[in-house]
C-alpha cells in the first residue's frame, strides 16, 4: 500500500470519527433540548394549573362575598319594610285615638274628665296663684266644673296635712282648636312654670310609655 493510500485512509478515518461525534453530539443536544422543552412545557402547564386555580378560588371568594352583602341588603331592606309597616301601623293607630278623643270632647263624661285634669293639676304645680287656658269651646265647660275642682283640691290637700287657698283664673287667650283635642293647660309666675293638661300631650305620653307593649301587641316576635 503507498504512502498515499495511506493517507487518505487515515484522513477518512478521521473525517468518520469527527462525523462520529458531531452526530453524536447532535443526538445530545437534541436530547437535552427535547429534555428541557418538556420540563419547561411542565412547569408552564403546572403553573397555569396553579394561577387558574388561584382565579377560580379568588372568583369563588369574590362571589360568596357578594352573595353575602346581597343576602345581608336583602335582609336589611326587609327589615326596613317591616320597621316602616310598624310606624305606619302605630301613626294610623294614634290618628285614630286622637280622633276619639275628639270625639270625647262631646260627650256628657267629658266636663268630668275637666275637671279631674284641673284637680291633678293644681296638685302637680303646687302654686297658690294659677292660670287655666282651654280652648274656646271648652271655656264654658271649665267655668262650671272649676269651683267643683277647688273644693275637691281642697279637701285632697287638707287630707294631707296642708291648708290651701288657690286663686285660679281662667285665661283670655284660648288654646287653638287646631293644635289640640281639648284638656287644659295650668301655668304659675307669669308663665315660668306651664303643666301642659292637653289630650294630646297625655295621648303622646301614654304613646311613649306604652310603646313597648302596644308594639308586642302588634308584632308578636313569633310572627
Amino acid at each position: 500500500m503507498t504512502s498515499k493510500e495511506t493517507s487518505s485512509r487515515q484522513i477518512k478515518q478521521m473525517v468518520n470519527f469527527i462525523l462520529q461525534e458531531a452526530h453524536e453530539k447532535v443526538n445530545e443536544i437534541r436530547i437535552k433540548t427535547e429534555h428541557d422543552f418538556n420540563l419547561e412545557k411542565q412547569n408552564l402547564v403546572h403553573n397555569g394549573k396553579i394561577k387558574v386555580q388561584e382565579e377560580y378560588a379568588l372568583k369563588e371568594k369574590d362571589l360568596e362575598v357578594q352573595l353575602r352583602i346581597s343576602r345581608s341588603a336583602s335582609v336589611s331592606a326587609a327589615r326596613v319594610k317591616k320597621m316602616r309597616a310598624r310606624d305606619d301601623l302605630l301613626e294610623q293607630l294614634k290618628k285614630e285615638v286622637i280622633e276619639k278623643l275628639a270625639s270625647f270632647s262631646k260627650t256628657p263624661q267629658y266636663p268630668e274628665y275637666i275637671k279631674k285634669l284641673i284637680v291633678q293639676g293644681l296638685i302637680k304645680i303646687e302654686e297658690q296663684v294659677v292660670e287655666i287656658s282651654a280652648r274656646a269651646e271648652d271655656k264654658a265647660i271649665v267655668q262650671k266644673v272649676l269651683p267643683d275642682a277647688i273644693s275637691e283640691f281642697r279637701s285632697v290637700m287638707t287630707a294631707a296635712g296642708h291648708t290651701v287657698n288657690p286663686k285660679v283664673t281662667i285665661s283670655d287667650t284660648p288654646l287653638s282648636s287646631k293644635s289640640t283635642s281639648g284638656g287644659i293647660i295650668l301655668s304659675a309666675l307669669d308663665g315660668r312654670i306651664v303643666l301642659n293638661q292637653t289630650a294630646d300631650e297625655r295621648l303622646a305620653i301614654a304613646y311613649y310609655d306604652l310603646m313597648p307593649q302596644v308594639r308586642k301587641g302588634l308584632f308578636p316576635e313569633s310572627s
